[in-house]
């Protein structure tokens, strides 16, 4: 078994779909737009196979999204190397992003930055 893909809804799907294009080296298919609901996605593939399905409709509620929460807590993303992780978190650091915590080695041994990127939601790089 596999986990086939994760979805995330998003109030700016453009801005959504750009981020894991531009920063971390996703595919995004064309979109799909259903016309009757106004529910709209892309897939971004990434190459080892995982997917990510960015989602949009209208009139969804953006709850506050502390960081400290029940739920899924963040989207780790693997970059190969210290030197990557380092060199993305200040990337997107001079972007605008907020690193929350890191480069850093964890008391479990990952090697990862986390920023606060897509709305509130935790984002996690790590070698």
């Amino acid at each position: 078994m596999k986990i086939e893909h994760v979805a995330v809804y998003v109030s700016e799907l453009e801005n959504a779909k750009e981020f894991f294009v531009r920063y971390l080296g996703g595919k995004s298919n064309d979109g799909y737009h259903n016309l009757k609901t106004g529910f709209r996605s892309y897939f971004i593939s990434f190459d080892d196979g995982a997917r990510l399905e960015v989602m949009n409709k209208p009139d969804m509620e953006d709850l506050d999204k502390p960081l400290n929460r029940t739920g899924y807590a963040h989207i780790a993303f693997s970059v190969g190397s210290k030197d990557r992780v380092d060199a993305l978190t200040e990337e997107l650091k001079n972007a605008g992003y907020s690193v929350v915590s890191g480069p850093r080695t964890t008391g479990d041994g990952y090697y990862e930055s986390c920023i606060v990127a897509l709305e509130g939601n935790q984002i996690e790089i790590t070698v």
